[in-house]
Order: C-alpha cells, then sequence, then structure tokens
C-alpha cells in the first residue's frame, strides 16, 4: 500500500490506524457511517504501538507505521484490549519487530489463546511502566466492555494523552480524525449510539471509568474508535454522565411486527396516548428498523410499548429477537405496556409481559394492554 499517511496527534505521536467506509455492520448493530480502528505510534528511541487494528488492515496499519518508522524498529506493542477488532495485528508486529506484548494479566489471557506465545509483559493498574523514555500508566477498566480492558495514560510532548480504548468512542468513518474538524451533533449521536449497543449493559462499571477518566485531566483522549477528542472533552464527558445515570426524557418508544396491519394499525392508537400526554413519541416496525437503533432510543426512553399478533400461540420471530436484544444490552428503568391482535388464538400479550416483567421492568399503571380480535 503506498501514500497512506499517519496523522501527527502531537510532535511524537501518530494515529495510524485504519478506516472502513464500507462496514454496516459491527457487534450486531448498524454501523451507517462506517468503523475506524485506532491505533497510535509513539515515536522515538524505542517506538510503542498502543493497540493494533483488525487482521483485514494489518497492512493498512503497518503501511501508516511505514509513513513514520520502519515498522520492526518497533519494541513496545500496549493491547489495551484483546478483542479482535483491537488486537488483530499484535501478533503480525510482535514477530515482525520483536516487540514486547503488555496487557492486563486478563488481557494476556485472552491474547495467549487467540495468538499464541509472545513476549508478554503484564501490567499492573496503577503502577507506571518506562518505555523508550516515556512515562506510561495503565488503569484497569474492567467490563468496560470486556474483563481484559485497561486505558493507558500518558505524559507526552508536554500534553497529558488518555488512550481510552472502547470508552468515548464512537463508529464513524473519517479521513478527519478529531473533533475540531467533524460535526460534534454527528460524532455524539454515535457516541450515544456505540454506548448503547456495546456499553450499557456495564453502567455501573462505565460510570466508575468516566470519574476516574475525569480526575486524570487529559488533554487528549485517543480512543479505539472513531474522533480523538481534544476541545470537546467535556461535552463528551457530560453525554457519559448522562447516559451512565440512565437519565431519562419524556419520550415512548412503540415497538412492534405486524402480519395482516391490525397490530399495525394499533400501534398508531397507542402511541396517540402517549402523545396525548405530551410525550415525544417514536414508531419501528420491527420488519423496516435496526435493533440498535431502537436500543439507541430506548437509553433514555421512559416508556415502551410491545404490539405483536399472536403467531402460533406465541410471539412473531421478529418480536422474539427484539427481547433477546434488550435482555443482553439491559437499558434502565423502563415503564411498558402491550398491545397486539389475533383471530383464532390469543397469547402473546402473556408471553411478552411475562418476558419485560422478568426482565425488571414495571407495567405504565394508567394504560392497560389491549389485544385486538379480528
Amino acid at each position: 500500500m503506498k501514500n497512506l499517511k499517519a496523522v501527527r496527534v502531537s510532535e511524537h505521536v501518530y494515529w495510524v490506524g485504519a478506516v472502513d467506509y464500507n462496514c454496516r455492520s459491527f457487534h450486531g448493530y448498524s454501523t451507517p457511517r462506517g468503523v475506524t480502528y485506532n491505533a497510535y505510534l509513539i515515536d522515538g528511541d524505542e517506538p510503542i504501538l498502543i493497540d493494533t487494528v483488525k487482521a483485514a488492515f494489518t497492512q493498512e496499519m503497518l503501511a501508516r507505521i511505514a509513513d513514520v518508522v520502519d515498522p520492526a524498529r518497533i519494541r513496545h506493542i500496549i493491547s489495551n484490549h484483546a478483542e479482535y477488532d483491537h488486537s488483530g495485528a499484535v501478533a503480525e508486529v510482535a514477530r515482525l519487530s520483536g516487540a514486547k506484548v503488555y496487557a492486563s494479566a486478563a488481557g494476556i489471557k485472552a491474547l495467549t489463546a487467540m495468538y499464541g506465545a509472545l513476549d508478554y509483559v503484564p501490567l499492573v493498574s496503577g503502577q507506571a511502566v518506562t518505555l523508550g523514555g516515556y512515562s506510561l500508566t495503565p488503569y484497569a477498566t474492567p467490563m468496560v466492555h470486556w474483563p481484559d480492558n485497561i486505558v493507558t495514560l500518558g505524559k507526552i510532548d508536554g500534553k497529558t494523552m488518555l488512550f481510552s480504548n472502547d470508552a468515548f468512542g464512537q463508529h464513524f468513518a473519517s479521513s478527519l480524525h478529531f473533533d475540531t474538524q467533524v460535526d460534534l451533533h454527528d460524532v455524539l449521536t454515535e457516541a450515544k449510539k456505540y454506548y448503547a449497543n456495546i456499553v450499557m449493559p456495564y453502567a455501573a462499571q462505565a460510570a466508575k471509568a468516566v470519574a476516574a477518566a475525569k480526575s486524570l485531566s487529559a488533554d487528549i483522549i485517543a480512543p479505539s474508535h472513531g474522533i480523538i477528542w481534544t476541545k470537546h472533552i467535556h461535552d463528551i464527558f457530560a453525554l457519559y454522565e448522562k447516559m451512565t445515570a440512565a437519565e431519562k426524557v419524556d419520550k415512548a418508544v412503540v415497538v412492534y411486527d405486524s402480519m395482516w396491519g391490525h397490530t399495525a394499525d394499533a400501534a398508531l392508537t397507542v402511541g396517540a396516548q402517549f402523545e396525548a400526554k405530551g410525550c415525544a413519541t417514536l414508531y419501528f416496525d420491527l420488519k423496516e428498523n435496526d435493533l440498535s437503533d431502537i436500543v439507541t432510543e430506548l437509553l433514555d426512553a421512559q416508556y415502551l410499548a410491545v404490539g405483536c399478533p399472536t403467531f402460533y400461540g406465541t410471539i412473531l420471530p421478529t418480536v422474539a429477537a427484539f427481547l433477546a436484544y434488550l435482555k443482553a444490552l439491559k437499558p434502565a428503568g423502563l415503564q411498558y405496556m402491550l398491545f397486539g391482535s389475533y383471530g383464532w388464538g390469543g397469547g402473546a400479550i402473556k408471553e411478552l409481559d411475562a418476558a419485560l416483567s422478568a426482565m425488571g421492568y414495571t407495567h405504565i399503571e394508567d394504560m392497560p394492554d389491549s389485544a385486538e380480535v379480528y
């Protein structure tokens, strides 16, 4: 690959990752803006690589590294997270250069299972390591969103830099790499979707990570996906604080599928009740909408209405898939009501009620469920 350039973050730090403009599905959710895999090179007598890229993009990363130094000169690789989109090129770079690979104990266990024996060095949370003249400090952020996760803090070129792993990331592919260069609203929207579909089940751990990150007073936050934060660090912190606290707005989300149109008609009737209460009301036909977009809206919604006809005595497969996704991601504090239709036999409403109740959600007191017989 020719003419691929590294992007300077500071005098000695470069973005050397990869951009996948065509990725439309990641972790089971839609990514209409594409994906970046961010890796960072710290240049010096002993070059350091912080994270790598998905394996398919290894040559793209190596070409960008070569714009600054010969990749064979890399002496240290810090792996903040062992998941394949972060570690896909670790083994190739390590074998090419002989670099040591630094990770948490859980990270080394995962990397060994994936890539076999490399020259691993365990990192201890809060204990700085000096590599090539730079002092870098790992901090454990377990379950944000894997057990092995760490973030790495360094004082480089007179700036405090936090390489934040998945925290504060977004799936946002662009040839521009800084928050000052792109539309902030678009980036924050993608950060919200990223949190809802990746981090939300671990809100308590994420809240601790945000508090810790704020205390580190970073000048630059460089996540593993998306845009690098420089000027708008306070904006991404504010968004994360709202999301981890599960702050709600006056919003209802109406989710449904329909076989013959009766449940779809009922969705409008149900939604009108929320609208009459002054709620912003959103409607999602499961045949037409991605689950990841629905869950993103549920992050700050107060109310959920689920509609489904009875399908052979049970619920439609699309609705079952929605319930599975909802159960996995666990948006907090929802109140729900149910609606549906059936011809010769019911059952869907009862099954939906049992499922949502088991998730810990509460029924809306003044909105009874409804089932239309046609």
